[in-house]
């Protein structure tokens, strides 16, 4: 048994979600951790931000997965819970390609912890655009993976009086376009980004939820608590042909939440020495 599975077997875990979310992230963690995990009743995180726009997100998304899941424990009457969180708009680095940031949240009230993973990928079929006809519409679908994928329609852009969410079916979309659009030019058509109507982000957030289950279960070397996780990054990697230091990872600082035990690991990536290529003397 892992010093994690200590802290966490024989317990119920609380996923604080509304959309199914608990197909990827029961499996692994009751595996992982041992534990039986419980979904709430009537728990509405919609109330918190919705990706079709008619809810605006008040806070962050670290915040608001937090908030999910204090929320959720204090309506379920539980001590452990984890929520996840997502966002969706271009990738911090690669600007031009559309990215799923996914934030996935523990708390455990019961030893006073709070533990969190990030996953940021490329892989997303996150798309909009204004229809006018059905080959428009057809070409559209295909190219994000419908009906796999749900779709969500309203009449414009800013217009939030008739939308229409989840749709996986091609008469129903058929349907749903010529509904809207007797109205004017065209129709809204976006992505339904909610987990259980796209599976290409539930897969995000099972790698997410690996991401925080070995975080877990890194425990910390002076009082065992899991979560022993990085807090900073050293650079200074130094040249191999003039030793000057480089922007490369010289060492990982690992940090425990609950003792502040503090630990350096040097040359993480596996070399001493950096590439003069990669060096602002030798390369400038």
């Amino acid at each position: 048994m892992t010093n994690a599975k200590k802290y966490f077997e024989g317990r119920q875990l609380l996923i604080a979600t509304k959309h199914n979310k608990e197909r990827v992230i029961a499996p692994l963690f009751e595996k992982a951790l041992g534990v039986t995990c419980i979904v709430p009743d009537n728990f509405d995180t919609d109330l918190l931000g919705t990706f079709s726009g008619e809810v605006e997100r008040e806070q962050d998304p670290l915040s608001t997965a937090r908030r999910k899941c204090l929320l959720a424990m204090q309506q379920a009457n539980c001590d452990l819970a984890i929520a996840s969180e997502g966002s969706f708009g271009p990738h911090p680095s690669l600007y031009f390609i559309s990215a799923d940031d996914e934030v996935l949240f523990l708390v455990d009230a019961k030893h006073d912890l709070e533990v969190f993973a990030r996953e940021l990928s490329t892989d997303t079929n996150l798309n909009a655009a204004e229809i006018r006809t059905v080959e428009e519409l057809e070409q559209f679908a295909k190219a994000v993976h419908f009906p796999t994928h749900g779709l969500i329609f309203r009449k414009a852009k800013d217009d939030y009086t008739q939308l229409a969410k989840g749709i996986h079916d091609w008469e129903q979309l058929y349907i749903t376009f010529q509904s809207l659009i007797k109205d004017g030019e065209h129709v809204y058509v976006e992505t339904d980004m909610r987990a259980m109507h796209n599976p290409t982000r539930m897969k995000v957030i099972e790698a997410a939820a690996l991401k925080l289950i070995a975080k877990l279960n890194t425990t910390c070397a002076k009082c065992g608590t899991p979560g022993f996780d990085v807090v900073e990054v050293q650079s200074g990697l130094p040249c191999s042909l003039c030793y000057s230091p480089t922007r490369s990872t010289l060492s990982l600082i690992y940090a425990c939440r609950k003792c502040n035990f503090r630990e350096e690991k040097w040359h993480p990536n596996g070399k001493k020495n950096e590439d003069p290529m990669f060096c602002g003397y030798c390369n400038p």
